[in-house]
């Protein structure tokens, strides 16, 4: 199931990321608000995933009725966006040396968010929403390329590159973890009972390189898939390779 960022109604969204116009409880009523209502959205897509998120869901674990949250979120899609802005703002904001060792610590934050809810791998950045922990994050991971040569353009095209690394390796790491979960094999369970019938029917002879290769890689991860090594891997070569943009535009 995919979400959409900036589904909902602009203005109200907006309106709900800035808090301009927060509700306030009628006297008797029980004591909702807006960050009551994102932090149970958030803990039922935590639990459950996105498919588990609704108004209904979230007015049953706040133990109200679903109208009475229409007065403070319009919508699914108001509330997705808000769980989206709010959980950002659990990402470090220390600042780590050069370029090099910032955008290491952006891309291992990034990865620590997707694991401890990996229901954003679920939301489609359609638009960007850009409400106060969005933009507070995009300023800080921005800083560190401040002043090394790149334009601006260039600054947040770097920033995506290893954002866009970062959201594929935890889908890699979450699949891997649903996949254990699901069957109850680890990978090298799996590969251990599938190796006798492989055996029956791979010639290594007719696919020389791949036999060699894959045995290299099977000996190295005990898998055919190491989702922490390619997010390693994949890191260091974006990163050699930005080193080499900026150098360029030293000289």
């Amino acid at each position: 199931m995919i979400e959409h960022t900036g589904s909902g109604d602009p203005a109200r969204t907006l309106a709900l990321l800035w808090r301009t116009q927060e509700r306030v409880s009628r006297k008797g009523k029980p004591d909702l608000s807006v960050d009551r209502i994102v932090r149970a959205g958030i803990a039922l897509a935590d639990a459950d995933g996105l498919k588990a998120l609704s108004m209904r869901r979230v007015a049953e674990a706040l133990g109200v009725g679903t109208m009475s949250l229409y007065t403070y979120v319009p919508g699914k899609g108001e509330l997705v966006d808000v769980m989206v802005d709010t959980v950002q703002a659990a990402t470090g904001r220390t600042a780590a040396g050069g370029w090099r060792e910032h955008l290491v610590y952006v891309a291992r934050e990034n990865l620590a968010l997707y694991r401890r809810h990996p229901w954003l791998l679920q939301v489609a950045p359609s638009r960007t929403v850009l409400g106060p922990q969005v933009a507070a994050k995009y300023d800080f991971e921005l800083r560190g390329l401040d002043g090394v040569g790149l334009s601006d353009v260039e600054m947040d095209s770097v920033l995506n590159l290893v954002l866009g690394h970062v959201q594929n390796s935890a889908r890699g790491l979450t699949a891997a973890a649903v996949t254990e979960q699901e069957t109850g094999l680890t990978d090298q369970q799996w590969w251990d009972a599938a190796a006798p019938v492989l055996m029956t029917v791979f010639d290594p002879a007719r696919y020389p390189v791949a036999a060699r290769v894959g045995g290299a890689v099977g000996q190295a991860h005990h898998s055919a898939y190491s989702p922490e090594h390619s997010f390693e891997f994949g890191l260091e070569v974006i990163l050699d390779g930005v080193g080499r943009l900026i150098g360029s535009r030293s000289a």
